[in-house]
């Protein structure tokens, strides 16, 4: 066996962070705060998303853990090879791919919407989708930023992540603003009824409307442990795990300030039947279409390092499986130059763009499709971490594993709560998002049968050295 590959060193904490607060902030929040504010109020909406900070806390410890244990590039691959297997891994892996290209795709058919709502962007219709226009504009402006994207991350992570950085901050800053002005110009008046709603969902029951829906926008966190392995030498382990829970805590405080912002600064009735509300609250109360720009624009922005931070993920872990020889090992061979994975960056563009062609009708399906496979990585790591702790001969105080049960039966209700449909937030029978999980799971078996010959070449040991950097047994063959 050849030498084992290795990406570039070259993340730094800020880097890190960017990627994590960046992925989770997005623009969800942008079109998702009147839902909030209508379930279970203002208060009501708060406090549905610090209890779903506690969750991602919690789960987000299981991955501190883990990858504090095992800091190499792929994260949930690495875990459930480790704890289960090369199948389980595999398993872990395809969803969670498809998970973050789901998202890549969604930001690559938001972008076109989102730039239209600040100048007129609708050019050269071509086709419809469920009465929806694609216009030829918005495809070309995917199409070009992805390959932005994909060549950033091409000439190396540094770049993709000082890219990241610089986005972020500007994303802090501008948000800082306009909450501000929010919050100081608003009035307390706006904020009744401040728990629950005069739609009938009313004290608990809104908090828990809003609640179960909380994980989908804390989702990005993840993306730490899938580049842990290009960490700086100044970065330990252990310091990675501290940024990854310090951005939790970071996106919650996000949340909770754009709600109290939009809360107050305008009655909730005044921004009904609005597409973008969060901008169009800042627009009526102060009269000021340039406030709703500026909203707008820190929409693009988070939008952006959503975008990179899940493309960057999605190509990290097709590296990992790549490397391993659970896919075929060209996945995980690094450019000889710019030490990153071109191969799974060029495959994870080729995805992007062509979910750009489903257009607007494929924005909340994209969303749901990702938000279940990511949901089952969560379930994976919290279970991965369990068997791997149970094996090792520490001793782990109660707490600890008190937080693994709190995150094993959250990661399990969560993705429970999408998929059985009596569940409020579960996808509808007749929904998209059923066919695509049926054809991700065929196209999963097929990849996994004419990937046998790659994981027959090495030997169980040599794989566990290739996607763990740990000895294995040599005795072990391969996993067919």
């Amino acid at each position: 066996m050849n030498q084992r590959p290795q990406l570039q060193k070259a993340i730094g904490k800020f880097g890190f962070f960017s990627l994590a607060f960046g992925s989770m902030i997005g623009v969800g929040w942008l079109t998702g705060v009147k839902g909030w504010l209508e379930d279970a109020g203002p208060v009501g909406a708060i406090l549905a998303f610090a209890l779903g900070g506690v969750l991602m806390l919690a789960i987000g410890f299981c991955y501190a853990k883990v990858m504090e244990m095992l800091p190499v590039s792929g994260g949930e691959v690495a875990y459930a090879y480790k704890a289960f297997g090369t199948g389980e891994s595999f398993l872990i892996g395809w969803f969670l791919t498809f998970g973050y290209l789901s998202v890549s795709a969604f930001e690559a058919v938001s972008i076109g919407i989102v730039l239209s709502y600040l100048i007129p962007f609708d050019y050269w219709p071509l086709y419809e989708i469920d009465e929806s226009t694609i216009y030829l504009s918005h495809l070309l402006l995917a199409a070009g930023l992805t390959t932005l994207i994909a060549l950033v991350n091409f000439f190396g992570v540094g770049m993709a992540t000082v890219l990241q950085s610089i986005l972020t901050l500007l994303l802090v800053i501008c948000t800082a603003s306009f909450v501000i002005a929010g919050i100081t110009n608003g009035s307390l008046a706006n904020l009744e009824p401040m728990l629950g709603s005069a739609e009938g969902k009313a004290g608990l029951k809104g908090v828990l409307a809003v609640f179960v829906t909380v994980p989908f926008w804390f989702v990005g966190f993840d993306t730490i442990p899938q580049a842990a392995e290009e960490r700086t030498d100044s970065v330990s382990a252990n310091k990675l795990g501290r940024v990854l829970l310090w951005s939790i805590v970071g996106a919650t405080c996000f949340y909770a300030a754009v709600i109290l912002s939009v809360a107050m600064v305008t009655p909730l009735a005044s921004i009904q039947g609005e597409d973008l509300p969060t901008a169009a609250a800042f627009e009526k109360a102060f009269e000021s279409p340039a406030l709703a720009r500026m909203v707008l624009l820190v929409a693009l922005v988070g939008l952006l390092t959503s975008w990179n931070g899940f493309f960057l993920s999605g190509t990290r872990v097709l590296f990992a499986m790549g490397r391993g020889h659970v896919i075929h090992p060209a996945f995980g061979r690094p450019h000889a130059r710019f030490g990153t994975p071109a191969l799974a960056i060029l495959f994870a563009a080729l995805i992007t763009v062509a979910g750009a062609f489903l257009g607007k009708p494929a924005v909340l399906v994209l969303v749901n499709v990702g938000s279940a496979c990511i949901a089952l990585a969560f379930l994976g790591v919290t279970l991965s971490l369990s068997v791997i702790l149970r094996r090792s001969s520490k001793s782990m105080s109660a707490l600890t594993w008190v937080l693994i049960g709190t995150a094993m039966i959250g990661s399990l209700l969560i993705l429970l709560a999408m998929l059985i449909p009596q569940s409020p937030v579960a996808f509808p029978l007749n929904s998209y998002e059923w066919p695509i999980l049926a054809a991700l799971s065929a196209l999963g078996c097929v990849v996994w049968v004419f990937s046998s010959r790659q994981r027959s070449g090495i030997t169980e040991a040599e794989r566990t050295l290739l996607i763990l950097d740990e000895q294995g047994s040599d005795e072990t063959t391969a996993v067919q």
